[in-house]
């Protein structure tokens, strides 16, 4: 992945996605109605989203738009599906807050014939297709191995996730957890899985408190874009940054200054905006009765090979970033 130029996903791709055949334009009255529902509005990993959804409108001709609460609620959610079933949208992408909670709401989606993507939503069983970034037991594995790395393969460390009813946030935690256990059994866990509700506050929050009552903790693990950033401003007000070791998912733009200084030792993202941009291409497939399968090209970069699992297609799409080349990226 490469500097994304301002206002553009790459023009590049989107000229090699047309060429061969992968997109195309459709005229007006052949336009789709295609609803991107994120977790909530007002953050950066989804208002990067934003950019791949409109990037895709822009490139295809169809209606693709973006919606999201201001809270990451599950009841919110419910609530903006239910609206788009009213109007009879074509098409609902939906990045979910609790999966189990939004089944009722997307078997009625489907049952009025509208076709349903999700990502990061792999247990969901009401849907046309789950497109995951990549293995998530893999990815977990990847972001302990570095921790370990870091912290000598020794010592107590915490993990955090948006929610606990996240599934994907889970499933990294809990192969990261294994991962330790049969790899590293020096290193203990201490204090169970931190939820940070998505903010960078309460990550913040927790981080102080697992300080106070693990005065030697050594690493700390985030899945949810603001969690190393809470945590590296609690470890940097504490005068610990040579102790604790901080590794999670995030973006350069949110947590490119502790990365800079230190406090943040690396982070792993998928870009959002491809995301966006490979599930309004998965809706647009299957509103063309198109089935995926193992090895297509969905056209977007880390999306060329993708693999079906069931309903869940996989890409291969993680990026580390560290102080060494958080420059390369401006998102």
């Amino acid at each position: 992945m490469h500097r994304k130029l301002k206002g553009a996903l790459a023009g590049a791709l989107l000229t090699s996605m047309l060429v061969a055949g992968t997109i195309g334009t459709v005229g007006a009255q052949d336009a789709k109605e295609m609803v991107t529902v994120v977790k909530l509005s007002g953050i950066a990993w989804f208002n990067r989203m934003e950019e791949g959804v409109e990037e895709y409108a822009e490139a295809t001709g169809n209606n693709a738009t973006q919606v999201g609460a201001a809270t990451a609620d599950a009841a919110l959610q419910v609530q903006l599906i239910e609206d788009l079933i009213a109007r009879g949208v074509d098409a609902i992408n939906v990045v979910p807050n609790s999966p189990q909670t939004l089944e009722p709401v997307l078997a009625r989606a489907l049952e009025n014939d509208i076709v349903v993507i999700a990502h990061e939503g792999a247990t969901l069983q009401n849907i046309t297709y789950d497109l995951e970034a990549f293995d998530n037991a893999a990815y977990g594995e990847h972001l302990m191995e570095r921790l370990a790395k870091d912290m000598g393969g020794e010592g107590e460390y915490a993990v955090f996730v948006g929610y606990l009813t996240s599934v994907t946030h889970n499933s990294w935690v809990d192969a990261a957890i294994a991962y330790q256990e049969k790899n590293y059994p020096n290193m203990t866990l201490v204090g169970g899985k931190q939820e940070s509700a998505e903010q960078q506050q309460q990550a913040y929050q927790k981080t102080r408190e697992l300080l106070r009552t693990y005065p030697n903790l050594k690493g700390i693990q985030g899945s949810a874009g603001e969690d190393v950033v809470g945590a590296a401003l609690a470890v940097e007000e504490a005068g610990v940054s040579d102790q604790v070791s901080i590794v999670g998912t995030s973006l350069p733009s949110v947590s490119g200054p502790y990365l800079e200084t230190g406090e943040i030792d690396m982070i792993s993202f998928w870009d959002p905006a491809k995301a966006g941009y490979a599930m309004n291409v998965l809706a647009e497939k299957a509103l063309a009765g198109e089935t995926v399968e193992s090895g297509a090209d969905l056209g977007v970069e880390g999306y060329n090979d993708v693999q079906v699992d069931g309903k869940v297609v996989y890409g291969q799409a993680w990026v580390d970033v560290t102080a060494d080349n958080m420059d390369e990226y401006d998102f």
